[in-house]
């Protein structure tokens, strides 16, 4: 690090900018401090830090990370970076003016043309910075960023020369751990930026229009003529500006897009997740500009339109961020990733299993290796009765879904899946994923208890039912224990601690209400009552019939919450049972596997069907 200065510096925004930023500066020895208002990504980074894979591989701790600007601004910047999209920066700004902050340089990390104007009403020219990025990633967990490309340099400048030396400053800090970033005058930083620009306008409308990566983009003739096209059109508007570009430049501009990989734009992720896009500085400046020269900018106009009224298409997206918030907490909330998977949106096939259930709705998307790479879990009676249809729009924005399938009571009335089974084959499929050929399957659900008995090709040879009374399911459980004040959480460890053997003697809701107000008014233990209850939903199971000498194997929403109840069934039936990890997921997993091979048993020619092998449906 050498001699360089050790400065404070505030981040407003943990998009990939904002955490590389971030990383990169607490790396040089800088005092780092983050605003991050999703809570969830707020939690993570705390408990957990920053992961940057890919490019730069590191994982950094933050000592200051702060859910809102206010409390940020406690700290005595002497650099504060926005990291934001350009529609953000305007109420952020005025937050940050609120806080009458001594003097500091603001730093504009922002896409696009005119950009850093978008500081002028709150700040004074000459303590702003505007920053091209030359860089990219996408998000892929709430603290993960996989840095996709890094084409160096960055460039940063004084928008009016003032502030040459804190621009010096920085671009040395970043230098000092490989974010190569160029100082320059005002002059250039306007060119470096139109130059990013172009670069953008070419690509990012086109890949939200069309769902593509850059790759994909790239790889194809049309497009790329297209590409060249919308390059030549803004070459033209930027020379009309005074903006001189070499001769070359165009052919710099393939090849630099050409490294953009297997990635979306960030303007084209906005649109496919149906955020607010930064369209007007991107395609929309170029014809902006043109205008005043009068001078045409078909294609930019056309794509400017174009993500105009997709992004209008939905009515709540009109509501600044409030699609994408929605959006992005249920991607985050429900992605599942190993440590090597680097897969973000739609890269690949993916298949979709939706249970229905009485309490619980339950999404789960596979890849096309029949890896789970996202699950999610709604309550059947929500207060929001459109939430199925955002987690819906959400899982089909960020992922390529090929087939579907509906499960569980509400099957018949889900028309979003391409085909529907019952919950007893879905769980026989989802079951086989884990432990493949002969078992019994005790399915406790929310208002019904199954045991499914599975031949050695894992397919369902017979099941068994409960009979229309809710007793011993997940209804009962929550009912009784409400009424005897006991936690569902804190139920199974007490319960664990218990010698007691006694059971309720009535199966039904209703009276087992009136014997837990007895037991409790005779002073018996909230232990001991937690144990009884477990004893009478064994005692439920236990008059169902269950094939000794092979496996045992329990699932369901029951066992998720109250795991002691799988010891005590153990017990009763004097064999040992296992569980699964998110039991309550796997029925929905066993829908997407039976989608997955529905589609691949439509793609494969006839003469191969033979050899394939059958699932247990």
């Amino acid at each position: 690090m050498g001699n360089i200065a050790v400065k404070k510096i505030g981040i407003i925004g943990m998009g990939p900018v904002g955490m590389i930023l971030a990383v990169k500066l607490k790396e040089a020895g800088w005092d780092v401090s983050i605003c991050v208002r999703n809570k969830i990504k707020l939690n993570t980074i705390k408990n957990h830090g920053i992961t940057l894979r890919g490019v730069f591989k590191t994982v950094t701790h933050f000592d200051k990370v702060y859910g809102s600007i206010e409390e940020m601004m406690v700290e005595d910047f002497d650099y504060l970076v926005f990291a934001l999209k350009s529609y953000q920066i305007d109420d952020a700004a005025q937050e940050v003016s609120r806080s009458n902050p001594k003097k500091l340089t603001v730093v504009s990390a922002q896409n696009g043309i005119d950009v850093e104007e978008l500081l002028l009403p709150v700040f004074d020219a000459s303590t702003i910075l505007r920053m091209v990025i030359n860089y990219a990633g996408n998000i892929s967990a709430p603290n993960v960023t996989e840095v996709t490309f890094f084409t160096p340099p960055n460039y940063i400048g004084s928008i009016d020369d003032s502030s040459g030396k804190e621009a010096e400053e920085l671009a040395e800090a970043l230098n000092s751990v490989g974010l190569n970033t160029i100082n320059v005058e005002s002059f250039d930083i306007v060119k470096r930026s139109w130059e990013k620009t172009i670069l953008n306008s070419s690509l990012s409308a086109l890949c939200g229009v069309g769902r593509l990566t850059m790759a994909e983009a790239m790889a194809d003739e049309e497009t790329l003529e297209l590409i060249e096209e919308i390059i030549n059109e803004a070459v033209a508007v930027a020379e009309a500006e005074k903006i001189r570009f070499p001769d070359n430049f165009i052919r710099k501009c393939i090849r630099y897009l050409k490294k953009g990989g297997d990635h979306f734009p960030s303007l084209a992720g906005d649109l496919i997740n149906n955020r607010q896009t930064e369209i007007e500085y991107f395609n929309g400046k170029i014809v902006e500009y043109g205008k005043k020269h009068y001078l045409r900018a078909s294609l930019n106009l056309s794509f400017t339109n174009m993500v105009k009224a997709m992004t209008n298409k939905n009515i709540v997206a009109r509501v600044p961020g409030a699609a994408g918030l929605e959006n992005r907490q249920i991607i985050e909330g429900g992605m599942v990733r190993n440590e090597n998977d680097s897969t973000v949106h739609k890269e690949g096939d993916c298949f979709l299993g939706v249970d229905l259930g009485s309490a619980y709705i339950k999404f789960t998307v596979i890849d096309c290796n029949g890896d789970v790479a996202f699950r999610y879990m709604l309550q059947t009676l929500n207060k929001n009765r459109l939430a199925h249809r955002e987690i819906m729009q959400a899982i089909q924005s960020n992922f390529d879904i090929k087939y579907s399938c509906a499960t569980g009571y509400g099957r018949k009335h889900f028309i979003d899946s391409d085909i529907i089974k019952t919950e007893i084959n879905c769980a026989a499929v989802g079951v086989a994923k884990y432990f493949p050929g002969e078992k019994n399957i005790i399915d406790i659900g929310g208002e019904d208890i199954k045991v499914i008995r599975c031949d050695e090709n894992g397919r369902v040879a017979k099941f068994y039912m409960n009979d229309k009374c809710a007793a011993g399911t997940g209804a009962f459980l929550s009912e009784i224990s409400e009424k005897a004040a006991i936690e569902v959480g804190e139920m199974s460890r007490l319960a664990e601690s218990s010698d007691y053997e006694n059971e309720l003697n009535s199966f039904c809701t209703v009276f087992a209400k009136t014997e837990i107000m007895k037991w409790i008014f005779d002073g018996i233990p909230i232990e001991d009552i937690s144990r009884g209850i477990y004893l009478s939903v064994a005692n439920k199971v236990a008059k169902m019939r269950l094939d000794p000498g092979i496996p045992t194997v329990m699932i369901g929403g029951v066992i998720a919450k109250h795991p002691y109840l799988q010891v005590i069934l153990g017990e009763k039936f004097d064999m040992e049972i296992v569980s699964v990890d998110e039991s309550q997921h796997i029925v929905s997993l066993g829908a997407a596997l039976i989608a997955k091979a529905t589609f691949e048993s439509k793609m494969t020619p006839k003469s191969e069907k033979t050899e394939a092998k059958p699932l247990a449906w």
